[in-house]
């Protein structure tokens, strides 16, 4: 009777309402026995083990998991940035009723999931299945179900102190119900259920945008390669998610019905085809649904005939007669929806079917694999599960899952990774033993501090580990006050590092050796005696390429206020951890002190902490171990604002009753090895020193081997061997060069010169210059009067400059030109005459009356200067630029003389004869026009401003302007090598007598000494050692320019395993600790080479992908420009002068760089700005324009950010993408305002602002100028269309209607390449037909902004 009641209950909800009320959703909660998801922004459950077999896109699974990103699985899920941003299909097995950025932090919403056999909710179940699926499902009778709801969930926030956490909540239900031999799944969506249709990525800083979520289904990758990649997609758009809650499968408004799985052949998942209402109810909103849910042109949707009347009972075996089915207790007004899901199969050859389940083709896209195993059981038995050995994982298909410093092994029922020898991990991350490792993260968090309430979002953190000895330095910095100081205490956030790098005794094993780089730790810290509780969740999220672990940490809760002149003191501790296979646990009572002048006060806090991982299942781990701390430091330091912890730890086995246990002279330094040995611990008391690589015995210490007096040495024919501390080198005799092994000599094969023997591909010699290069290499030039690349070279029209004498005549010859006098004129073209007329014109005269035009610049007279000429018509000997205000002397000829130009405002230099002009000094010289050097330890530095004395010459004391490096020069203003200072420390001592110098380090001696055995002038293939400001060696040495390059320790001693072959750098670790505050990296220009290629922007970096014709050159793509804290949006570039121009969001500035070899970056605009998105620039007129989302503003300057002015301000809401076509002065941009989003146009100077496209139209991101078809075309991430029209809005049409997540559009020949939020690359698309025809995918996975195409000319260069 309680089944009927609820039932009748529910009818009654369903029969007031236009959709499902939240009593509609199956019972769930605490009060049923529903366990709770952890709070978190990606958090997952333990695998719930199901009571029988459940049969799931042909698979049998045992165990379900619960995401908190709206998903439900097979198995664990992986990181949500492999796929909460992606598209449909995911590597792993997937049920999605809302796949979005979820985040339940903060109590906000809560996500419950059970198992479930009650009959009540068995009927439920049924009842909904039975009224999508009338005829085929009338006697289904659910044994099971499993249930996962989440309520009042909301959305990823970024929040900072300004901020506050959206209102906006979803509620949604996941129902999956089986029996032995049939699976369905059920998606339930109350009315006001989804108060958000989508969520905003987290790494689109400023650039606002949202990723609509996902709902459907996905097979993931299997054992079966014909299903790997299918999916069914429920919705996908905005515009389909709408109606998820008014629109139905079964018949009921927010209530879809899927069979997922069966005994019985089913290829694909099968939506419901239920009805239940009348023809009246029906017809509701069927055709506005089915468009909603198929806005593209290859979805069909068919609307079924609805079902009336239809009675069913459930007759269960266990439980007796049940209640009638759903169907049959509906009233007949009951609002339904008789729209639905009814895609389609696609395949490589087109439609065959009418479901709308995606199988991968020859032109989809393919997704990585995670190699997570799915419990699977082919010989399917409901009572036992077995084993099938098809299903095995071997080493032979997984081992890229593996560590390169790892090998794998197979097992009876799968593989495990383990680290090789010198490497510690759990195989799947390695690291070199006893090396110095960093740690960098993000920490967020919400705390109450007494009653102040803090937060704080992604503040940085850095650690720094000394793995030799088990010592970590943690520093936290941004935390505002009080919540930094309140935070000494908390010694435990830095306490993970110390477990996870902790010395290991004999036999025990650290934390990193057994969860390596990816795992959870969840800690509860409660003080005493307040009882203030704090939460951290610190998760770690891999090791980047330079084997930098990246940490998350969220802290959240309350902790005691402490007062601004207390310090923390903490005493040795000791703590036991326990093991499991994938989990590790801790609980500990601590006490801390108090200080404050004379007074003490001693708290306490107990702390309980789990470390979660996935761990090798065949790993025999220690059940028990001992962290013994010896030593603790917390502080704060007011003046960097930076939170520091400091441990020293090592980790053994568990004491249980020795209450002083005999301490390893390893582990407290009461060793007797001297400093050149390594002290080794054995068992109990005992020890060893052991001498390196290269080092030899000598007493309890270590001397150094000479391998090359010796003769020890493996040099080959053709060497000198050279000893270096602990090892040797071999260099190659003169005449000779490092073969391909990187150990024998060759002989030096001189390079060809293709300019010399005809080999160059250039244009003929009376067209263009062949000029030859290194390596065999050569470039080809236009020869003046031509225009071209060098290879293809035509001739210039010079008299469309006007260059002759208004009475002349200009005729143009091959590569040049000439000037002829009209009839009744005479002179030489340039300057013509009435014939009798004796008077000439002076050179400043003629000069006066037509004004040569030369650019800018500061030795040039200056563009459009008319000289002042005297009474005689010669050059003034002081000249002034009527417009500029810049001054100068000059010669008798009008040439500026050099050093005498004057800025405007400043007093205008003596001008007389030549004679009388001073001449600069060299350091005058040097000020005027600064030399361009490459920075280093011993150059003046780049861009560096020599200062002069009074007599103008060199002060023997030199400091940057910029870097605060402080040096001594000679004379010459050379630098003297040894005297220069880093910032901050006191400069030397410069002048008579000789400079102070500090005394040479080891690296700059040995520098020194190779230089002179070279003879002061070292080949390119020879080693020199590379020593930094501080004279200490640079990690990163290399031999010469053969490629070959190594580690090296702080005594320049190469590390072993380090070495690299050419084409690749080893990633080098500093030997000694970092400074609070690191410096930025300089940004590295790698030159493309010539050809036409794409520049994509991928946060702090600008990438290159050349171009073979249209095909994408993947294995040739490369990193062009790094720029250290800056995301980089828009991206142009200037063909004149073969500049790269963007956008950057997180800096607020506009900046450019050459692509010349070892170019600087310049930034041209640093302030006015707030999210600078979209960026365009006409070489014609050398300007640029750009978008400000945040100030709602299109903007134009020079482009060198001078003449600044403001388009358009009003009627702006979101504009991003802008475009421009030079050669016809017009404007274009795009305005994704939700509401009313456009493209519009005007000219570059803002007039005849008109709007262009305004119809069809969702999220305009990427817009480009085609100056060849002259066509305006768009990407649509709301319409998922890629679109053209002409400039004045006619002829628009589609070439494209099946877009993922575009963000940026360019158009080059027949092709069109966007970068796309969801493949997170560059996708490239044929103009003509329409279809994907390739795709990019950087190796390092994070959002794609801005595209351009650099030609080798300029396109539509017309004047």
């Amino acid at each position: 009777m309680r089944a009927v009641a609820e039932l009748a209950v529910l009818a009654a909800v369903l029969a007031v309402g236009a959709a499902l009320s939240r009593r509609g959703l199956l019972p769930h909660g605490p009060a049923r026995g529903d366990a709770r998801l952890r709070p978190g922004d990606d958090e997952s459950s333990p695998g719930v083990s199901l009571p029988r077999t459940l049969r799931l896109y042909g698979r049998a699974a045992r165990r379900l998991y619960v995401g908190t990103n709206g998903v439900i699985s097979t198995q664990d899920f992986p990181r949500e940035t492999q796929y909460v941003d992606d598209d449909f299909p995911t590597d792993f097995p997937v049920i999605a009723p809302f796949l979005a950025d979820l985040d339940t932090s903060g109590d906000r919403g809560n996500i419950y999931y059970r198992q479930d056999d009650s009959p009540d909710v068995l009927d439920l179940a049924a009842g909904y299945i039975q009224a999508g699926f009338p005829r085929t499902a009338s006697s289904f009778v659910p044994t099971n179900v499993f249930i996962a709801t989440w309520e009042d969930v909301g959305a990823y926030q970024e929040l900072s102190q300004d901020t506050e956490p959206s209102e906006k909540l979803n509620t949604f239900q996941a129902v999956i119900a089986y029996n032995d031999e049939d699976t369905y799944a059920i998606f339930l969506y109350p009315d006001g259920g989804l108060q958000f249709l989508g969520t905003r990525p987290k790494e689109s800083y400023n650039v606002q945008l949202e990723l609509p979520a996902r709902v459907g289904f996905s097979w993931g990758d299997g054992d079966d390669p014909k299903r790997d990649g299918l999916f069914h997609s429920l919705a996908s758009s905005e515009q389909a998610l709408r109606h998820l809650e008014r629109e139905s499968n079964t018949g009921v408004p927010g209530v879809w019905v899927f069979h997922v799985g069966s005994t019985a052949s089913l290829e694909h998942v099968e939506p419901g085809s239920g009805g239940g209402a009348s023809p009246k109810t029906r017809a509701h909103g069927a055709a506005d649904y089915t468009h909603a849910l198929y806005s593209h042109a290859d979805h069909a949707s068919t609307e079924l005939p609805a079902q009336h009347g239809l009675q069913a009972t459930s007759l269960h075996p266990d439980h007796g007669p049940r209640a009638p089915a759903l169907l049959s207790i509906v009233p007949e007004g009951l609002p339904v929806s008789s729209g639905q899901e009814r895609s389609r199969w696609l395949h490589p050859d087109g439609d065959r079917g009418t479901q709308r389940s995606y199988f991968p083709n020859p032109s989809s896209y393919s997704s990585g694999h995670h190699g997570v195993g799915v419990e699977e059981d082919v010989h399917f038995n409901s009572d036992v599960f077995t084993y099938s050995a098809a299903s095995k994982e071997t080493c032979a298909q997984h081992h890229g899952r593996c560590s390169p410093h790892a090998f794998c092994t197979d097992y009876a029922t799968g593989v495990c990774c383990h680290c090789r020898a010198t490497y510690y991990g759990n195989g799947r991350q390695c690291l070199p033993e006893g090396a110095v490792h960093r740690l960098n993260g993000k920490v967020s968090g919400s705390l109450m501090v007494g009653r102040a309430s803090i937060r704080f979002q992604d503040v940085d953190l850095h650690a720094y580990i000394v793995g030799s000895d088990g010592r970590t330095y943690t520093a936290i910095s941004g935390v505002p006050q009080p919540a930094a100081r309140a935070l000494l205490p908390l010694l435990p956030i830095g306490g993970l590092f110390a477990w996870l790098f902790a010395l290991e005794e004999p036999g025990s094993e650290n934390g990193f050796s057994i969860t390596g780089a990816e795992f959870t730790q969840s800690l509860e810290v409660t003080f005493y005696p307040g009882e203030e509780t704090v939460y951290v969740t610190q998760t770690a999220e891999g090791l980047g390429p330079d084997n930098y672990l990246s940490l998350k940490t969220h802290i959240q809760g309350q902790v005691p206020f402490l007062p601004e002149n207390v310090t923390v003191h903490i005493t040795p501790y000791k703590e036991f951890y326990y093991y499991s296979s994938s989990a590790v646990m801790s609980s500990a009572h601590r006490e801390y002190v108090l200080a404050a002048g004379t007074a003490n006060q001693t708290l306490s806090y107990r702390l309980r902490q789990n470390i979660t991982f996935a761990g090798c299942p065949h790993a025999r781990l220690p059940a028990r171990q001992q962290l013994s701390v010896a030593r603790a430091f917390t502080l704060y330091d007011g003046q960097e604002h930076v939170l520091r912890y400091a441990l020293a730890a090592r980790i053994g086995s568990a004491q249980d009753n020795a209450e002083n246990p005999l301490v390893n002279p390893c582990h407290d330094n009461t060793h007797t090895c001297e400093a050149t040995a390594r002290c080794q611990p054995g068992a109990g008391m005992e020890y060893t020193c052991e001498c390196a690589a290269g080092y030899r015995r000598d007493g309890r210490g270590c001397r150094e081997v000479d391998e090359c007096a010796e003769g020890l040495s493996q040099c080959g024919p053709f060497t000198v061997c050279l000893n270096v501390p602990g090892s040797y080198r071999c260099e190659c005799r003169g005449g000779y060069q490092l073969a391909e092994d990187g150990q024998a000599c060759v002989p030096l094969v001189p390079a060809t010169n293709p300019c010399e023997d005809g080999s160059h591909p250039c244009a003929p010699g009376d067209r263009a210059r062949c000029l030859p290069h290194a390596g065999g290499r050569a470039t080809c030039e236009c020869l003046p009067g031509y225009a071209g690349d060098g290879i293809v070279c035509s001739d210039m029209d010079e008299c469309t400059e006007n260059p002759c004498h208004p009475a002349a005549t200009c005729y143009n010859t091959p590569g040049s030109f000439s000037c002829r006098c009209q009839p009744g004129y005479e002179g030489d073209g340039f300057q013509c005459t009435h014939e009798g007329n004796t008077q000439r014109l002076t050179p400043c005269q003629h000069e006066q009356l037509y004004p040569r035009a030369v650019p800018p610049g500061p030795s040039l007279v200056g563009d459009g200067h008319v000289p002042q000429c005297d009474e005689e018509g010669r050059y003034r000997p002081l000249q002034c630029h009527s417009s500029t205000g810049h001054c100068w002397c000059v010669d008798a000829a009008g040439q500026e003389i050099a050093g005498t130009r004057t800025a405007p405002g400043r007093t205008p230099p003596r001008c007389g004869s030549p004679e009388s002009i001073q001449r600069l000094t060299p350091c005058q010289h040097e000020q005027l026009y600064p030399r361009a050097v490459l920075p280093g330890p011993s150059p003046v530095g780049n861009g560096h401003v020599p200062q002069c004395d009074e007599e103008g010459r060199y002060r023997p004391l030199q400091c940057h302007g910029s870097t605060g490096h402080c040096w001594c020069v000679d004379a010459a203003g050379q630098e003297i090598a040894g005297t220069r200072t880093a910032p901050g420390r006191t400069p030397p001592r410069c002048g008579s007598p000789e400079p102070t110098e500090r005394p040479r380090t080891m690296c700059e001696r040995w520098r020194q000494s190779l230089l002179e055995h070279y003879g002061g002038s070292p080949r390119s293939d020879q080693y020199v050692p590379q020593c930094d400001v501080g004279g200490d060696f640079t990690p990163l040495q290399c031999h010469g320019d053969s490629g070959y390059c190594w580690c090296v320790d702080e005594s320049g001693r190469e590390i072993q395993g380090t070495r690299s072959e050419p084409g690749s750098t080893p990633p080098c670790l500093p030997s000694v600790a970092p400074p609070s505050v690191r410096p930025s990296p300089r940004p590295d220009v790698s030159p493309p080479a010539t050809g036409t290629f794409l520049l994509y922007a991928q946060g702090q970096q600008i990438g290159y992908l050349p171009l073979n014709g249209t095909r994408l050159q993947k294995e040739a793509a490369k990193t062009l420009l790094s720029l250290h804290g800056s995301i980089v949006v828009g991206i142009d570039y200037d063909c004149r002068e073969k500049m790269i121009y963007w956008t950057d969001v997180a800096g607020r500035t506009i900046s450019r760089a050459s692509l010349e070899p070892g170019a600087e970056p310049e930034t041209i605009i640093t302030s006015g700005l707030i999210s600078p998105e979209g960026l365009a620039v006409d070489h014609l007129r050398r300007a640029m324009f750009w978008t400000d989302s945040g100030l709602d503003r299109i903007e134009r300057a020079r482009l060198d950010g001078s003449e600044r002015q403001v388009l358009f301000d009003t009627e702006l809401v979101n504009p991003r993408a802008i475009a421009v076509d030079p050669v016809r002065g017009n404007l274009y941009w795009t305005d994704w305002n939700r509401e009313a989003p456009k493209i519009e146009t005007s000219t570059v100077n803002g007039a005849n602002r008109r709007v262009l496209v305004n119809k069809d139209i969702g999220l305009p991101n990427g817009l480009t100028f085609d100056p060849f078809s002259k066509l305006l075309c768009w990407a649509d991430a709301g319409t998922k269309h890629l679109e053209c029209t002409f400039p004045d809005g006619t002829g628009r049409h589609v070439i494209q209607n099946n877009l993922n997540y575009p963000f940026s559009v360019v158009s080059y020949a027949n092709h069109f390449y966007h970068t796309d939020w969801r493949r997170d690359g560059v996708i490239a698309i044929d103009k003509e037909t329409g279809s994907f025809t390739d795709e990019y995918l950087p190796e390092q996975r994070s959002h794609l902004y801005g595209i351009t195409a650099v030609y080798p000319y300029c396109p539509g260069a017309k004047k």
